[in-house]
């Protein structure tokens, strides 16, 4: 029954700098080859910027660890070549069961409209994930991954930063131009530099156990209050690739991490769970405690925190990598236009901006996930206990029932380089909110996706209907698309008509989700957030919002 994994040895060869004692300079060193570090590589290496990825160890991440993958990731990985493979090795689901006791209290769905490439979350454990990462870098040219090769201190510059890197063979430097410390909850970098997390530690304790079975369990998330195997405590039970099922037990804060971890204190807590008779063996066991904590900025100087570095989250909700995968996005376009020439050094002040504010959104929705799953107080347990029995019966009372609420991306909707509104739209593509998918033809007649068509530049989606692109807006929107800035556009229409950049939105998805009326006009940014949007064109406004989306537009910040 064991799984079928075998963990990789990743070579470790000393570098050019190393072997001839010279120091050169990198235009981006990324620090930490977990799955945000393998993201960020990944992302600017298909820009056309080399990138050196140092990692201190020379394999994946032993045992699962994170396992739940939502779909806003997964587009992300889609869009770098990892994500189908992801999808299909993966435990497809979007169902969650909320139980109190023994009792179905109600479940949910993830992603109730149809029409969509990714689902809504994905299940895999995290060695695959960066298995199939380390694969994709390897393919490319651009990415050197530097394996047992330890950061142990670090220097800014005026213009660089100064790594010293401890290797087998010796201590050596390497010098960048920009620096992304990918290196975790213990980050060495965020050590060096002084820096300090805010927020706070939760007093309670999980215990995760990575269980090999077959069971007859769907592929949903169930989540226990005072379960009948486990009283007065939480229980989660997900299923993952290879009969591994993941499942955490509440233990409190008194509970003793090394001795909750022995064999011998696990396993009649899982034979309570699954019966005396079902056969089982562990996999992975481990202790967490609750932190929500982060940064206070996400930008310091010439070196950039992403993901665990930078902000840490309770696992109810799977916020951890969901929310990493997004810093790497929203940081690869912009330090692409700085590196060239493009954009002013201000618009990396603004990876910091709307990635804290995601930060944000994410601790404030854990803290509450922990604050319910976790009452503090007798008067609190009181008031948990009466909302879940009465969302057993009352649909309203289901919105105060927190589980952890499932990961969902981040509307940037204070970001200074959104264009506001000048129009009135319906539905959720305001400024600052992720593109949402829907099916289209594309010009050679071949079924595809939109997210497909937002593929890592500027797009302009020009809504022609059944009416011919004026060409006056035609001409302006070629004439970008030939300049510098990595922009291209579609004109999507209600029928094929043969145009060389259509896009048919062949079910109605688009309108449907854009309120794409004829002669509306989106800007997409590279990392597929809605940056403006107009009932008209305007090449005025479409330029000066192009340029505030850059950072070349005073924004009055």
């Amino acid at each position: 029954m064991h799984a079928t994994y075998s963990y990789p040895s990743y070579p470790y060869t000393p570098s050019e700098e190393q072997r001839t004692g010279t120091v050169r300079r990198h235009p981006v060193v990324v620090v930490g080859a977990g799955p945000v570090g393998l993201t960020a590589a990944l992302d600017l290496a298909r820009k056309g910027v080399p990138v050196v990825v140092i990692d201190a160890e020379d394999t994946v991440s032993v045992g699962s660890r994170a396992v739940c993958y939502a779909k806003r990731a997964l587009e992300v990985w889609d869009r770098l070549g990892a994500g189908r493979r992801m999808i299909d090795k993966g435990v497809v689901w979007k169902i969650g069961k909320v139980f109190n006791g023994d009792g179905l209290v109600y479940q949910f769905d993830l992603l109730p409209e149809p029409d969509h490439k990714i689902p809504a979350f994905i299940n895999l454990q995290q060695y695959y994930l960066e298995d199939y990462l380390v694969a994709e870098a390897r393919k490319s040219d651009l990415i050197e991954l530097r394996w047992r090769s330890r950061v142990v201190s670090l220097r800014q510059e005026d213009d660089h930063t100064v790594l010293q890197v401890e290797t087998p063979d010796g201590i050596h430097a390497v010098e960048a131009d920009w620096v992304i410390a990918c290196d975790g909850a213990k980050s060495t970098i965020r050590k060096t530099l002084g820096l300090e997390f805010q927020g706070e530690v939760f007093k309670d304790r999980f215990l995760i156990a990575d269980v090999v079975m077959k069971a007859d369990f769907p592929a949903e998330r169930w989540f226990w209050f005072d379960p009948p195997f486990h009283r007065r405590q939480s229980a989660l039970l997900h299923m993952q690739p290879d009969n591994v099922w993941r499942i955490d037990f509440q233990l409190g804060w008194d509970a003793d991490p090394e001795e909750e971890k022995k064999p011998e204190r696990v396993i009649p807590r899982l034979k309570a769970m699954l019966g005396e008779d079902t056969p089982f063996e562990l996999e992975w066991v481990s202790v967490y405690t609750f932190q929500c904590r982060r940064l206070e900025r996400f930008r310091h100087g010439r070196v950039f925190f992403a993901g665990d570095s930078a902000h840490q989250v309770s696992p109810f909700g799977a916020r951890g990598a969901n929310s990493g995968v997004p810093d790497a996005d929203n940081l690869g376009w912009k330090l692409k236009l700085v590196i060239d020439g493009l954009a002013p050094d201000s618009l990396l002040d603004s990876y910091s901006d709307e990635r804290v504010a995601a930060a944000r959104e994410n601790l404030l929705n854990s803290t509450r996930s922990t604050d319910f799953i976790t009452p503090k107080s007798a008067m609190s347990r009181i008031f948990r206990d009466a909302v879940l029995e009465l969302a057993a019966e009352y649909p309203f009372a289901r919105s105060l029932v927190n589980s952890g609420r499932l990961s969902t991306p981040t509307t940037y909707s204070g970001s200074p380089l959104n264009t506001p509104d000048s129009d009135a739209f319906a539905g959720r593509m305001v400024p600052g909110a992720p593109a949402t998918d829907a099916p289209v033809e594309r010009s050679d007649g071949q079924a595809g996706w939109l997210m497909d068509a937002l593929d890592g530049r500027f797009v302009v989606l020009y809504g022609a209907g059944t009416e011919p692109v004026p060409a006056e807006a035609a001409e302006v929107l070629d004439r970008l698309a030939a300049g510098p800035l990595p922009l291209v556009w579609h004109a999507v229409t209600d029928r094929r008509r043969g145009l060389a950049n259509e896009l048919v939105d062949c079910a109605g998805r688009v309108r449907e989700r854009y309120d794409l009326s004829p002669g509306t006009v989106y800007l997409i940014r590279p990392d597929q957030h809605v940056a403006a949007r107009w009932r008209r064109f305007d090449a005025a406004a479409l330029i000066a919002a192009l340029d505030r989306a850059t950072g070349r537009q005073p924004t009055g910040r």
